[in-house]
């Protein structure tokens, strides 16, 4: 029995490295993306070697994020039984999985999909597990902001492995992932701050305190609302999406407004959750929007 269930454990840690709940809201945007890039309904064997080839490469990138930052992660109640971080997962094994799994995913883009794609998902690898994780992260509290761009590249990801190409409309789709990053986050380190506190990294409730944190959430999310109007002012969307966007935006420029004027650790919690759930929902609206126009 026990000979069974340690390989089962080995897997479970190595998939966890991957992050797959982060994993999958990207993939989904990525997928999304592959949609709008065409009138009509993608070639199905590109939709899925492009969401398996950036899936991969992404938990490769996530992987390599769990190693660089394994002391960080023993520190804070959060990561602390991450597999990397309690030294049940080596560094050697962690990155010979990552190169795996990377090097599969590059392949995969590249011969079934284009080679631009490839290079694209590579470059937000890069973007994430080095410069981020290793530069911007330890360096600045506003590592969230300008790291940002590398987590909001997978629209342009899946509308590159479609019409080989990044026009306006999918840096569009980026822009608003970029815009809505920082209040997502934030709201995650406000109810977190004591063990960022622990980590050592610089992050904004940290160094610049809660109030300030709070004034930033929703100025960030006040240009959340005004950038996920773009869509429809360049002719990209129709009414289904604006009226979505309007109202999941009047949703969380409410919580945001709460956070500012009357903080607590649990309304943050709710606000973190709500902004997954807003993404999801917003990028949802869009594909149902571009085949149902109004």
């Amino acid at each position: 029995m026990t000979t069974l269930s340690l390989p089962s454990n080995r897997l479970a840690q190595y998939w966890a490295l991957t992050k797959p709940r982060v994993t999958q809201l990207a993939v989904f945007c990525a997928v999304i993306g592959m949609f709008l890039a065409t009138p009509d309904l993608p070639d199905w064997r590109v939709v899925l070697a492009a969401t398996v080839g950036i899936w991969l490469l992404a938990g490769a990138a996530f992987a390599v994020n769990c190693l660089l930052e394994r002391e960080i992660d023993a520190r804070m109640a959060r990561t602390a039984r991450r597999a990397t971080a309690q030294g049940e997962i080596t560094v050697t094994q962690t990155l010979v999985f990552s190169g795996l799994i990377g090097g599969l995913g590059m392949c995969l883009l590249y011969i079934l999909v284009n080679p631009l794609t490839m290079w694209l998902t590579f470059v937000t690898f890069v973007g994430y597990a080095v410069i981020y994780t290793l530069i911007l992260k330890p360096a600045t509290p506003q590592n969230i902001v300008i790291g940002g761009l590398s987590g909001a590249m997978p629209p342009a990801l899946g509308w590159a492995a479609i019409a080989n190409d990044v026009p306006m409309q999918a840096w569009l789709l980026v822009l608003i992932i970029f815009i809505w990053t920082p209040p997502h986050f934030w709201a995650l380190a406000m109810y977190r701050r004591d063990d960022y506190a622990r980590s050592g990294l610089p992050m904004l409730p940290v160094t610049h305190g809660l109030e300030f944190t709070r004034f930033h959430v929703w100025l960030y999310t006040i240009a959340l609302f005004a950038t996920t109007m773009l869509p429809y002012a360049v002719h990209m969307s129709g009414l289904i999406y604006l009226v979505s966007a309007v109202i999941l935006g009047a949703i969380f420029l409410w919580y945001a407004w709460r956070i500012y004027r009357h903080y607590d650790d649990v309304l943050a919690r709710k606000t973190f959750t709500y902004s997954i759930v807003y993404l999801s929902l917003l990028f949802a609206a869009l594909l149902i929007d571009h085949y149902i126009k109004l």
